[in-house]
C-alpha cells in the first residue's frame, strides 16, 4: 500500500470520527464525548497530512500551529460564556478567510494550465471564502454592539447586491476562460469582501443565531471547494460535514422564527418597519413591578415552575445562581423544569450551553415543543432575562415584525415572574406584551443579584 493510500485510509478514520462527533453532540448528556471524538479526528487528520511526503517548510508549519494553538487555548481560557456567539462568528470568519487564502496561494503559485474542475473549485473557494470572512466579521461587530443591532437598509440594497454578485460570476467566468487576467482575479476577492458586508447589514440582532449558523455552513463549503482544488480528501469531508450540518441548523434556526430559508438569503432579515411598531397600537394594561419578597412569596407557594432563560441571564452570567436556585425549590418540593427556545441568546443552542456548564440536570431541560402544552398548568414561570421569545404579539398581533413567530407560550401560566434589568425593548425593537398581562410580576434590577436575593428571601 502506498503512502498516499495509507494517508487516505486515516483520512477515512478521521472522517468516521467526525460523524460520530456530531452525532454525539445532538444530545447534551452525550455532547461532551462527542467534542473530544472530534478533536481526535482533527489531531489524526494534521498528523497523517504532516506526514504527507510532499510537505514541506516544517519550520513556518510549526510556527503557524504554536501562534494558532495560543491564540485557542488563550481564547478558550479567557472567553466568557457569555460571549461564544461573538467567538463562533470569528472561527466563522477564520475558516472562510483560511479557504480563501489557500485557494488564492494555489491559484498564483499553479505552474502550467488549470484542470477546468480545479479553477472552478479554486474561484468557489475564494468568493464564498471572502465572503464568509467580511460577513463574520459584522455579526461579530452586532453582537458586541460596535455596530446597531438593528437591521441597516437603503433604497435598492436588493439590486445592489445582485449587481455585485452578478459582476463576481462574470469576472469568475473571465477568469475561467483566461487565468492570467490578474485584474479581474483582485477584483473578484474585492467585489466578494464587499458583498460578505452588505449581505448581513441588513441582518438584524434577533437573528443573529439563523445568520450565525449560515455562515457557519459557508464556510465548511469554502473548506470543501478548497479539498477538491487541493485533492484532498481531509478538507473535502471536513468541509462538506460542516456546510451540511451547518444548512440544516440554519433550517432549524428559520422554523423557529418562522421564517424562509430565502428571506435568510435574499431579503432584509429581521427589519423592523418603525411605521409599524409606532402604530400607536402598544400593548394594553399596566406594568406592575414587585419587590423580591413578593417574588418570594409566589415561588414559596407554587407547586410546578417553568424557568426560561434568555441573553439576559446570559449577559448577567446568571446561570449557576439561577441553577442553585431551581435546585432548592426542587428540594422543597417543586416541581422545577427549564424551558428553552431554540433562538434564545445570540446562536443555536446558547442557552443549553450556559445550562449545560452551571450543571443543570438534562433530565430538567425542555424544547419549546414539548412544553408549551405544560404552561397553562402550571403555577408560575419565571423568565430571565427572555423577550422576544416569550412576546404574545407574536400570536396576537398582525401588524408586529415577529407576528406568526412560534414563542413560549408563558403567559398562559397562572402567573410570570419576569427579571428585567431595564424596560429597553428586545432585539426586534419591540414592546413586549407580556410585561403589560394581568397575571406578569415584573422584578427590575440584575438578574444575577435578583436571583441571590430570591434565595436569600425563599430560605428565611
Amino acid at each position: 500500500m502506498s503512502t498516499v493510500n495509507i494517508i487516505d485510509f486515516i483520512y477515512l478514520i478521521s472522517a468516521v470520527l467526525f460523524m460520530l462527533g456530531i452525532k454525539n453532540l445532538s444530545s447534551p448528556a452525550t455532547a461532551k464525548f462527542g467534542n473530544k471524538l472530534s478533536m481526535t479526528g482533527m489531531a489524526v487528520a494534521i498528523i497523517a497530512t504532516l506526514a504527507n511526503p510532499d510537505m514541506f517548510g516544517y519550520t513556518m508549519i510549526i510556527i503557524a500551529i504554536a501562534i494558532g494553538a495560543a491564540i485557542g487555548g488563550y481564547a478558550a481560557v479567557k472567553v466568557e460564556m457569555t460571549s461564544m456567539p461573538e467567538m463562533v462568528a470569528l472561527f466563522n470568519g477564520c475558516g472562510g478567510a483560511a479557504s480563501a487564502l489557500v485557494a488564492m496561494a494555489e491559484f498564483q503559485g499553479h505552474t502550467g494550465g488549470f484542470a477546468s474542475f480545479t479553477l472552478v473549485t479554486l474561484l468557489l473557494s475564494i468568493i464564498i471564502g471572502a465572503l464568509t470572512f467580511t460577513g463574520s466579521i459584522i455579526a461579530f461587530t452586532k453582537l458586541q454592539g460596535i455596530i446597531s443591532t438593528r437591521p441597516i437598509t437603503y433604497v435598492g440594497q436588493q439590486i445592489v447586491n445582485a449587481a455585485i454578485l452578478i459582476s463576481t460570476l462574470f469576472l469568475a467566468w473571465t477568469v475561467f476562460q483566461n487565468p492570467e487576467n490578474a485584474l479581474a482575479f483582485y477584483t473578484i476577492i474585492l467585489l466578494s469582501l464587499a458583498l460578505g458586508v452588505l449581505a448581513v447589514i441588513p441582518i438584524g440582532g434577533a437573528d443573529m443565531p439563523v445568520i450565525v449558523s449560515l455562515l457557519n455552513s459557508y464556510s465548511g463549503v469554502a473548506v470543501s471547494m478548497t479539498g477538491f482544488a487541493l485533492n484532498n480528501n481531509a478538507l473535502i469531508i471536513v468541509g462538506s460535514l460542516v456546510g451540511a450540518s451547518g444548512l440544516f441548523l440554519t433550517k432549524i434556526m428559520c422554523d423557529a422564527m418562522n421564517r424562509s430559508l430565502a428571506n435568510v438569503l435574499f431579503g432584509a432579515f429581521g427589519k423592523v418597519d418603525d411605521s409599524v411598531v409606532d402604530d400607536g397600537e402598544g400593548p394594553t394594561g399596566s406594568m406592575k413591578g414587585f419587590d423580591v419578597d413578593d417574588v418570594a412569596t409566589v415561588l414559596e407557594s407554587a407547586e410546578s415552575l417553568i424557568i426560561v432563560p434568555g441573553y439576559g441571564m446570559a449577559a448577567a452570567q446568571a446561570q449557576h445562581v439561577t441553577r442553585e436556585l431551581g435546585d432548592y425549590l426542587a428540594e422543597e418540593g417543586v416541581e422545577v423544569r427549564y424551558a428553552i427556545h431554540s433562538v434564545a441568546g445570540r446562536m443555536p443552542g446558547h442557552m443549553n450551553v450556559l445550562l449545560a456548564e452551571a450543571d443543570v440536570s438534562y433530565d430538567q431541560l425542555f424544547a419549546m415543543e414539548d412544553i408549551n402544552d405544560d404552561f397553562s398548568t402550571t403555577d408560575v414561570v419565571l423568565v430571565i432575562g427572555a423577550n422576544d421569545v416569550v412576546n404574545p404579539a407574536a400570536k396576537t398581533n398582525p401588524n408586529s415584525p415577529i407576528y406568526g413567530m412560534p414563542i413560549l407560550e408563558v403567559d398562559k401560566a397562572q402567573t410570570v415572574i419576569v427579571l428585567k434589568r431595564s424596560m429597553n425593548v428586545g432585539f426586534a425593537g419591540i414592546e413586549n406584551e407580556l410585561f403589560f398581562k394581568d397575571n406578569t410580576m415584573m422584578l427590575f434590577g440584575d438578574a444575577k443579584a435578583s436571583i441571590q436575593n430570591l434565595m436569600s428571601a425563599v430560605k428565611e
